[in-house]
């Protein structure tokens, strides 16, 4: 059982901030991600500023417990000194120094060698950028690259699928399938085809898990003989769908989906940003979980557990044998980044992963992630939970007005935006998306503390039921 993180201990009070000032400045020259802004020129954002362990706090001393892990990152959970002081340490030693032209720095070096010894057999080599979208976006540009130097200029087009999230980087962006996070926004339609998402609750009624498999599968080849498999250079996809929805494919799909990208010279790149450094209870999850070799896997969040921006691209011994061999005399693999291997990123990395490996984090996702999983789906009997779904700490609830149709509320309605309110004064942060609500905690719950957000969803949702049916959406 992981112990109790050692908080960082502030010598400040709440009541020392200027909580007006601070709303203030930050509404006025803060731009926000992925914020509502119909609602933030009057609203503005609840400021976060204390954490330690499952807890963050605001700016007033409101405590809550995260139920999000921060952004899907905090896997070790919030305060961990060890943390701070490995990057302290790095950082009045040399925080920083370029890694381009032969140089590197010790971090950098022994983070690379430990993800290759984490990481399936023949993924050996690593390539660091600073978050998940910057490694998507290298990533591609590393594959079309790869085939450039095989002598296939032509292999360029990259299979994703709908509602994919991989980032929002111009390439990253054209990845991503959400069709919301592209509105008045440009992509790269010319490079990217988007396939299905694996979605077993919205499956085509009457198909069974295997047969829905089997059509996911028809339709990559049907793609691939539309488009000529010698256009494609590589299909991505996350093991379990995050920001789409928490969607979780048919039993097999991932294994089946590689062995035909196999079969027709396609990269097979598992986007692990999410699932990576614990949340499915392993390291990775391709793997141990779904069964797949990936050409390439990419990580990010909990690498760092969110203490540092850090970005990693793990690539296989094949592929690197190839990206290694200079262009011609004097040739050099230019591409890159000033905070490639960042040292002080790379201290964090190892220190949160020294404290994943010592606390048995991961042995705790496998206990305590099915009692979660178990725990959430007795909220099925209210009236606007349609699902419950995803895997150990990857889980989602999806908000409809029928069941029986699975008919979504209107967008008006909020619906996600209300059960998360509804947490909140009750002391719990979750993650609304559209008529979704996202459960991706800190890696060290308990049982204790999965019964306290249970218990606090439950009143959630009934008090959700009561406005929406007083508002007329049910």
């Amino acid at each position: 059982m992981p112990t109790t993180p050692t908080r960082v201990r502030h010598e400040r009070h709440h009541q020392a901030l200027d909580a007006q000032a601070l709303w203030q400045k930050d509404r006025d020259h803060f731009i926000h991600p992925f914020t509502d802004y119909s609602l933030f020129h009057e609203k503005g954002c609840d400021l976060i500023t204390d954490s330690d362990g499952i807890y963050v706090e605001d700016v007033h001393g409101n405590r809550f417990i995260d139920g999000i892990a921060g952004l899907w990152c905090v896997n070790v959970g919030h305060g961990r000194a060890e943390i701070g002081q490995a990057m302290a340490d790095q950082a009045t030693r040399m925080a920083y120094f370029s890694t381009f032209n032969n140089l590197s720095n010790a971090p950098a070096a022994e983070l690379a060698a430990k993800l290759a010894e984490l990481a399936p057999a023949h993924l050996n080599h690593v390539f660091y950028s600073c978050g998940g979208s910057a490694a998507n976006d290298a990533t591609v540009r590393l594959v079309h690259y790869y085939f450039n130097r095989l002598g296939k200029p032509n292999k360029k087009r990259i299979l994703s699928r709908n509602n994919a999230y991989h980032g929002t980087t111009y390439l990253a962006a054209s990845l991503t399938g959400i069709e919301s996070n592209n509105w008045d926004f440009d992509t790269l339609d010319h490079l990217v085809t988007h396939l299905s998402e694996a979605n077993l609750y919205r499956r085509p009624a009457g198909m069974s898990e295997a047969q829905y498999c089997d059509h996911l599968v028809k339709e990559l080849e049907e793609t691939i003989d539309e488009i000529g498999a010698d256009n494609i250079a590589a299909f991505i996809a996350e093991p379990i769908m995050g920001a789409g929805g928490v969607l979780m494919a048919p039993q097999g799909y991932h294994a089946r989906i590689q062995a035909v990208c196999r079969a027709n010279d396609i990269l097979y790149i598992a986007d692990e940003v999410v699932t990576g450094f614990g949340r499915l209870g392993h390291f990775f999850a391709s793997e141990a979980v779904f069964d797949t070799q990936p050409d390439i896997i990419n990580c990010a969040k909990g690498l760092s557990s969110g203490y540092a921006p850090l970005g990693a691209t793990l690539i296989s011994d094949a592929l690197f044998e190839v990206l290694s061999k200079p262009q011609g005399k004097g040739g050099v693999l230019s591409t890159g980044f000033t905070y490639s291997g960042h040292p002080v990123s790379c201290a964090a990395a190892l220190k949160n992963i020294e404290i994943i490996e010592r606390e048995g984090i991961c042995d705790n996702v496998r206990k305590v992630g099915p009692y979660l999983e178990q725990q959430l789906k007795t909220l099925s009997g209210h009236a606007t939970v349609g699902d419950v779904r995803g895997s150990h700490f990857m889980l989602a609830i999806e908000n409809v007005a029928d069941k029986a149709t699975k008919a979504l509320l209107p967008v008006e309605a909020r619906v996600g935006d209300r059960v998360a309110a509804e947490a909140q004064k009750r002391g719990l942060i979750i993650r609304p998306v559209g008529h979704l609500n996202i459960i991706s905690p800190p890696l060290i719950w308990d049982r204790a503390t999965v019964d306290r957000v249970v218990a606090i969803l439950d009143e959630a949702f009934t008090a959700v039921t009561a406005s929406l049916k007083a508002d007329g959406y049910l």
